[in-house]
């Protein structure tokens, strides 16, 4: 009788590159506030099963997960609902030609 072990690498949250979190900072510096968080909320829904809203929020909600990144410290909120989905999502930004703005590589959504 052999006994296997199998590892699986878990991130406690969301993930944020750099890049994302060096725009995020310079959008907040833009808006003149330092009391805004970047909210990541996850609704059912999408082609990819999961639909993702991102905005800046100054509110603390009961069971929120917080979670700094980057040299500006930039603040990623997630509500205890939206947690679950999006552990081990990488949050990056994008700025080409063909296209500007956040992408989301989320392991747990449902399609491409």
């Amino acid at each position: 009788m052999s006994t296997e072990t199998t590892t699986t690498a878990t991130t406690a949250g969301i993930a944020l590159s750099d890049v994302a979190a060096q725009k995020v900072s310079s959008l907040l510096k833009q808006e003149g506030r330092d009391d805004l968080s970047l909210r990541v909320a996850v609704q059912p829904g999408g082609c990819s099963g999961l639909r993702y809203q991102l905005y800046f929020d100054d509110r603390s909600l009961d069971g929120d997960t917080v979670t700094e990144f980057g040299a500006e410290k930039v603040k990623v909120v997630t509500d205890k609902m939206s947690t679950p989905y999006l552990m081990g999502a990488t949050i990056d930004f994008v700025d080409t030609i063909e296209k500007q703005g956040f992408t989301i590589d989320n392991p747990n959504a449902q399609g491409s």
